[in-house]
């Protein structure tokens, strides 16, 4: 029951995620891809950027500071590097990014987060 409703609220952090990058001026192309080597929740495109975009929802804010690592990072970067071709075309720049929620909190929005 617990996965079930930690599994409900990440699938709501990441359509948050999705209204807040619509709000400003991003296309949603995809989301919650699967990779043999993970999974992205969002793909967004503006302009020439298609960014592959980590969503992490916490209850506390204080808790997103360390939402993220760099293994989920790794993770993330090697999805995007997996399926890249597909999504965005010759000329356009791809980059990695995350999006923190918490209640009561305007989404933290950190671009280009992966940077081997």
């Amino acid at each position: 029951m617990k996965r079930q409703k930690a599994e409900k609220r990440g699938r709501q952090g990441e359509a948050r995620a999705a209204a807040w990058l619509r709000l400003k001026g991003w296309h949603i192309i995809d989301t919650r891809v699967k990779t043999p080597v993970g999974e992205i929740d969002i793909v967004a495109k503006r302009g020439g950027l298609v960014a592959f975009v980590e969503v992490k929802w916490r209850s506390k804010a204080e808790d997103l500071d360390h939402a993220i690592d760099a293994y989920r990072l790794r993770r993330v970067a090697a999805a995007a590097e997996a399926v890249a071709h597909q999504y965005a075309r010759e000329g356009e720049d791809i980059s990695v990014d995350v999006i923190l929620l918490a209640p009561r909190t305007f989404p933290r929005h950190i671009t280009n987060a992966w940077q081997p």
